[in-house]
């Protein structure tokens, strides 16, 4: 079968099956069928829960599910889904239960075990409107009235593993590809090119001053709102000139880390707690901040990726750049408008605990970004994980982190014929869950199982399959349920056309984010045991 058929035929299957998790049978997302077996025992959802736990048995046969925050498990490589696949385990199986269960930390029984919001000191959500003053500034004085925030021992740890992985990356890079870079760098000027750069020869170059030309107005436009806007921004001219420092910086270092194992540090948490010691305070600047150390370099590794993909597809350079250019002012454009409508069009959009069950508009990603940013911007990291905090302990993960590709470094040296050393990534590894939250276990649950399927069995023993269709497959799967998404929101979501049974009842996993801690009480409305 010709690659343009193969790909036919995945998209249409994909696009007829996405129909049924996406609107017949929704519980499909998240089959968490130890919920379903134990229904009356909050460990036991805790336990099994895909969407609210630790995800024990759970998996998806919804592809969107599958590739939504990881992306797609064909297309990383083995000894990188297998980095991920030990560090899910060592968090999940292994930190997590011990947290939790073994040693009530932070006091974790009072709060959900996974969860991103933000909890009082007895379990309720904590009422942030209420430690913020007019300027959109914290209330130093009502914050200390209303105690310190807490979190949910799953995103306070997560946060550790975190600090391990920023740490990681350096120290990862550094030892096994100092070497390597410097003397590339050195004899990148007298090196042949290769057969790629000798064809592509035929096209003309991109002139510099485009480059410096985007940069300079990017950098010129952003000034003028740092200074202009100032009180609306908050970021002073200096933080983003910081920020643009940050990302170039660690450009080079994660482009290494994702050109090799398909998985991207984020520079997310450490731009958030910079920001934070220098400005408490200031959740705007925080934000801001975030966007151009860490968006800035997240899409900058994104554009040399399709420029090498553009490379080996001897696309020509003026191409590329034009569509990149134009896509980047459209998808900007676009994204703005789509989202000022929805805040004004969707009731408690984003609201989780406001909106009806199985509502298309909880926005996990966005409640994850708003939480950080009350955390690392508003309250500031001091108050949280500095002298006046909870979590100040979770600060030792930076040197763990640090300290990993080290030692793994020291045991490759040691033992060189042991190639499989390696093959041992620690910032990959420590990362694995860096996207838990707005990620769940069913997520990568599913992922891991897919992608290890795939990259072991069939490339192992359908080697040739694996590098005609591999890829194929993965794009037809990403495209039709991408355009069943489109075809039922805009023919049933946006007409408030629903099917009410079991199968469209979510997971039914409603113990799965109930406190354990004795004298819990969440209210009358609350479904949870006061044990």
């Amino acid at each position: 079968m010709s690659r343009s058929k193969f790909f036919l035929v995945v998209l249409i299957c994909s696009f007829v099956w996405a129909f049924v998790p996406g609107y017949l049978f929704q519980s499909l997302t998240s089959i968490s069928w130890v919920c379903w077996v134990f229904s009356k025992s909050v460990t036991a959802q805790q336990l099994g829960s895909g969407m609210k736990g630790l995800g024990l048995g759970a998996f998806t046969l919804d592809w969107t599910a599958v590739s939504s925050f990881l992306f797609s498990p064909l297309i990383s490589p083995l000894f990188a889904t297998v980095n991920v696949f030990v560090g899910y385990v060592l968090f999940i199986y292994v930190v997590m239960p011990t947290a939790y269960w073994g040693m009530n930390l932070y006091n974790a029984k009072t709060f959900p075990i996974f969860s991103s919001h933000l909890f009082a000191s007895n379990g309720s959500p904590y009422k942030i409107a209420d430690i913020v003053n007019q300027q959109f500034r914290l209330d130093t004085e009502a914050y200390d009235k209303l105690g310190r925030i807490n979190l949910s021992i799953f995103f306070a740890i997560s946060y550790g593993f975190n600090f391990a992985t920023i740490a990681a990356t350096i120290t990862h890079v550094g030892f096994f590809y100092g070497k390597e870079i410097y003397h590339r760098f050195r004899a990148s000027q007298q090196e042949e090119p290769d057969v790629h750069t000798k064809l592509m020869r035929k096209y003309e170059d991109i002139p510099a001053w485009w480059f410096y030309s985007v940069t300079a107005l990017s950098m010129i436009v952003s000034l003028i709102l740092c200074t202009v806007l100032k009180d609306q921004v908050q970021l002073p001219w200096w933080g983003f000139l910081f920020a643009c420092a940050m990302a170039f910086t660690f450009t080079l270092p994660v482009s290494i880390i994702s050109a090799t194992t398909n998985q991207t540090p984020g520079l997310n948490v450490i731009t958030e707690y910079v920001m934070g010691l220098i400005m408490p305070g200031y959740p705007i600047a925080n934000v801001c901040f975030k966007v151009y150390g860490y968006i800035s370099m997240s899409q900058a590794i994104s554009f040399l990726a399709d420029f090498k993909l553009g490379h080996y597809m001897k696309i020509p350079p003026k191409s590329m750049f034009i569509v990149q250019f134009v896509g980047t002012v459209v998808a900007g454009t676009v994204n703005l408008i789509v989202g000022w409508w929805l805040l004004g069009s969707v009731e408690n959009i984003c609201q989780d605990q406001l909106l009806p069950p199985n509502s298309p508009w909880t926005c996990p990603n966005d409640r994850v970004f708003f939480d950080a940013s009350v955390i690392w911007g508003l309250v500031g990291p001091n108050r949280i994980f500095g002298s006046n905090g909870n979590y100040i302990a979770l600060n030792w993960f930076f040197l763990f982190g640090a300290a990993g590709p080290v030692i793994v470094y020291i045991l490759h040296r040691i033992f060189p014929t042991h190639k499989w050393i390696l093959l041992i990534n620690i910032p990959v590894l420590t990362g694995a869950t860096a996207l838990m939250p707005p990620a769940t276990t069913v997520n990568f649950n599913s992922w891991l199982l897919y992608g290890i399927i795939f990259n072991f069995f069939v490339f192992r023993y359908r080697k040739k399959w694996w590098q005609r269709y591999n890829y194929i497959l993965s794009a037809g799967l990403d495209a039709g349920a991408a355009f069943m998404g489109v075809l039922l929101y805009f023919t049933l979501t946006m007409e408030n056309r629903t099917i009410n049974w079991w199968g469209t009842g979510g997971e039914h996993c409603p113990l799965a984010s109930c406190p354990t801690a004795k004298g819990v009480d969440l209210g009358p409305d609350s479904v949870c045991p006061v044990f």
